[in-house]
């Protein structure tokens, strides 16, 4: 009767396309336009505990992705092996992103032998330009730890993991967009996603979001990207980009929050990374000037279950906002609503 029971309560569970992760807000790099960087001062450095994880595996089950990363360095985790393993036990998909500087021959057979989906590789820049934004990496290492796991893969005669690429393209970084098909061919990487900087943590970052107020900035930049992407299928390689539109804001998050979310280091549960910033007292450049920063939380799995979380009158209304255009007050300042649909 107990086992029916269960299997009649998991068909009320709501599925999910994909939960985020937070195993870690501590890092061994300090990006030039990360939050953690920006706000050191007031950052609360913390690992998810295991039991906490643990909590979250019913829901996991009914979870298209679940992807273990937030504001730090994933490999910090001292468990994040058995995260990953407990994580692919419930039956989705399991992947993470990573700045590469520990991943090692012994870590990339794990990956491979735990079937890990999806890692993927930060990068701002080529070579040195990289190394510069994104102090405390390499951008050479990141591509000896691309090659690593290559390897390890063709050892086990698996071709799990994908390895993806993840890049913050900034304003300064402009310079090394058209080097980059050439630069990362036959190197395995099965897609490329170029993001836009959506969250400036110091006002100084203001001037690194594009592409700009105007509508031929836009045009721009949405034609050199096009570009791009021709010009990469001709090396093999597969690229995505989002633009925020010159003329308006999407009805709804690209974030995907009506069938998404994230759970934070500390086990709140959250819309999206932006909303849950281990930070107090902070501010950050929104398109109409500087806001201080005000957290988003609906929950935490450690005194309720996801699922309660999710159903929350709260929650639900936060869900519904998109809908109604009365945004709560961080949606409202986001960048990213603006932009585009993923291109295809």
């Amino acid at each position: 009767m107990k086992l029916a029971w269960s299997h009649l309560y998991s068909w009320f569970l709501p599925k999910f396309s994909w939960v985020q992760v937070e195993v870690t807000s501590f890092c061994n790099a300090s990006c030039l336009y990360c939050p953690q960087t920006a706000y050191r001062d007031v950052w609360q450095k913390r690992h998810l505990p295991l039991p906490s994880f643990q909590k979250l595996l019913p829901a996991l089950n009914r979870t298209h992705l679940t992807y273990l990363q937030g504001w730090g360095e994933p490999f910090l985790h001292p468990d994040f092996f058995t995260m990953l393993a407990l994580a692919k036990k419930t039956g989705c998909r399991v992947g993470t992103t990573t700045n590469g500087m520990l991943l090692d021959r012994e870590k990339c057979d794990l990956l491979v032998a735990a079937g890990l989906d999806v890692l993927s590789f930060s990068l701002a820049g080529l070579d040195a330009n990289n190394d510069c934004i994104r102090q405390g990496t390499s951008f050479a290492k990141v591509l000896e730890a691309m090659a690593t796991l290559n390897r390890a893969k063709d050892r086990a005669g698996r071709s799990l993991p994908q390895i993806h690429l993840a890049y913050m393209l900034l304003r300064s970084g402009l310079g090394d967009l058209d080097q980059l098909p050439l630069a990362l061919k036959g190197l395995g990487i099965d897609q490329v996603v170029i993001s836009t900087l959506d969250f400036a943590a110091a006002p100084e970052l203001a001037g690194e979001c594009l592409p700009g107020d105007s509508p031929e900035d836009y045009q721009e930049l949405s034609l050199r990207l096009e570009n791009l992407r021709e010009t990469a299928k001709g090396h093999g390689l597969k690229v995505f980009y989002r633009l925020p539109p010159p003329d308006g804001r999407l009805s709804l998050c690209p974030e995907q929050v009506q069938g998404a979310l994230v759970v934070s280091g500390a086990g709140e549960v959250t819309p999206c990374v932006f909303t849950n910033l281990p930070v107090s007292r902070a501010v950050y450049a929104a398109p109409g000037g500087e806001v201080p920063y005000r957290r988003l939380v609906f929950g935490n799995i450690n005194e309720q279950p996801l699922p309660a979380i999710w159903r929350q009158p709260a929650y639900a209304n936060f869900r519904r906002s998109f809908f109604t255009g009365r945004l709560a007050e961080p949606c409202r300042h986001c960048r990213k609503l603006g932009s585009a649909r993923l291109n295809n």
